[in-house]
């Protein structure tokens, strides 16, 4: 589990069609052991290798299929989260790092101190998603500002832009979305009892 509150960015050195290569700084790979889960660009996965300047983590098919992580280049930035334990702040959301779709960015507006994206998103995960509400783009823990069946809309204050692969987003970029999961339980639960 996660909070969508992003601490490192990585740098891809290496991808292939079922590996990446990711490089940080020391510091947080001083937290990773073989086998522990990661969330980079908000996909929960595997290390399974490490050394002092990067890790390693294979992705099966299904991820592949399910999420942008297919599109990572030789030098892409990614958010990198590791998952929260018994000292971690919840400051975010619960987040899985299970992807439920992929959105496109659909536009990107200064606006003050802050950019306002639109993504567009499936019609089949909008009913997941409410203003106001909680959602995570490539791991980051975000609030709606606006809904429709097609697209939805989030402010980025300076803090994100700066600390996220954001600040080198593009229209036209894909990214991975998780909804909230109590909306989809909530779903399941009232749909049990009719």
């Amino acid at each position: 589990m996660f909070t969508g509150i992003i601490t490192h960015l990585g740098k891809v050195a290496e991808a292939t069609d079922t590996r990446l290569v990711i490089q940080t700084d020391k510091d947080f790979l001083k937290k990773l052991s073989r086998g522990i889960s990661i969330a980079a660009d908000g996909i929960c996965l595997t290390v399974v290798s490490y050394d002092k300047k990067s890790f390693t983590i294979d992705f099966m098919p299904e991820t592949s299929k399910r999420t942008s992580i297919q599109y990572l280049q030789k030098n892409s930035l990614v958010n990198l989260e590791l998952p929260v334990n018994s000292e971690t702040f919840l400051s975010g959301h619960v987040v899985q790092g299970h992807v439920d779709a992929v959105g496109k960015i659909k536009s990107i507006e200064k606006k003050g101190n802050s950019r306002i994206f639109t993504f567009s998103i499936p019609k089949n995960i909008s009913k997941y998603i409410v203003e106001k509400g909680s959602i995570t783009v490539n791991g980051i823990s975000l609030t709606v500002i606006n809904i429709t069946k097609n697209y939805f809309t989030v402010g980025i204050i300076p803090h994100t832009w700066d600390n996220t692969m954001l600040h080198t987003a593009k229209v036209g970029d894909l990214v991975n979305i998780e909804v909230d999961i109590l909306a989809k339980y909530l779903e399941k639960l009232i749909g049990k009892t009719k």
